[in-house]
């Protein structure tokens, strides 16, 4: 006989009973567009909703390499979307008066350098960015915690990420680069995988909706990380995929529910069951 909780196997019993409380990241991006007051809207109802740490984006058009975004209108987007150090430090007292986990994904060294002006404990490196080995070994040296997505690199190239960054701190995430990432894309069991090569992974979810992210709490995850804004009729690409307030709160509710479900509480009958045994076992005569 064997029981299987969360991958670990054992005869005759279960490894661990204690299941870690997977925790929830709003991803706000630019869909602020560079409003502070909007910025600060979004945080707040992240919060209210059931987050438990919002994050926004940091890059500088002027660090960008020509590209077709230089044709279809997203260069302008980012130009207006970029927080300046100035009003990223507006929203990081914002955060903290607020008791807000805020922080930052970054594309470069030079937006990397921009967040340790304000904190040193969390940043995250984006998929695209998961081979920048520059901004992998400057994190590294300069920051506590450091989360990494994996999409659109192989095998090979995400087991190296444990090699430059101390695997004691890294975080890595499950991606599928994919706006919105299709249900046939999500490889949820590729999890299994991650979490054979590093002790902490997560899961930042492209798809619409939140029944991936339901899913993955099964996979016991450190975190779920999901694009959120508070209005779809927003301009720019992010906000048209990303969870509304209500949907946030459900993910929420169904993590607190997967928490409670499924930690162990023994091989014999529970406390809530005295009653029944005592009372209704046995009273029906042959």
């Amino acid at each position: 006989m064997y029981i299987t909780l969360y991958g670990h196997i054992n005869k005759y019993k279960v490894k661990d009973n204690y299941i870690k409380m997977t925790k929830i990241i709003a991803e706000i991006g630019w869909n602020h567009m560079g409003d502070l007051k909007l910025a600060k809207k979004m945080m707040l109802s992240a919060k209210k909703n059931g987050a438990d740490l919002v994050k926004t984006q940091i890059f500088d058009p002027k660090t960008l390499k020509p590209g077709p975004w230089d044709h279809d209108g997203r260069r302008e987007i980012y130009n207006k979307a970029m927080l300046t150090p100035e009003k990223y430090g507006n929203l990081i007292k914002f955060a903290k008066k607020n008791k807000i986990v805020f922080f930052s994904s970054v594309m470069n060294i030079k937006g990397a350098k921009t967040v340790l002006k304000f904190q040193n404990n969390l940043i995250k490196i984006p998929s695209t960015e998961n081979t920048n080995y520059e901004l992998l070994k400057f994190c590294n040296t300069k920051f506590k915690r450091i989360i990494v997505s994996t999409g659109t690199a192989t095998f090979k190239e995400i087991k190296k990420i444990g090699k430059v960054i101390n695997k004691k701190k890294l975080v890595i995430f499950h991606c599928t680069s994919s706006y919105p990432c299709k249900p046939n894309d999500i490889n949820l069991p590729k999890i299994k995988l991650l979490k054979n090569f590093f002790k902490k992974v997560g899961f930042s979810d492209h798809s619409s909706g939140v029944e991936a992210s339901v899913l993955s709490l099964s996979y016991d995850i450190e975190y779920i990380e999901k694009h959120f804004t508070i209005n779809r009729n927003l301009p720019g690409r992010d906000n048209k995929f990303a969870i509304l307030p209500n949907d946030l709160k459900n993910l929420k509710n169904f993590t607190l529910f997967s928490n409670k479900a499924n930690k162990f509480r023994g091989k014999n009958f529970l406390k809530s069951e005295k009653q029944v045994r005592n009372v209704y076992r046995g009273r029906w005569n042959f």
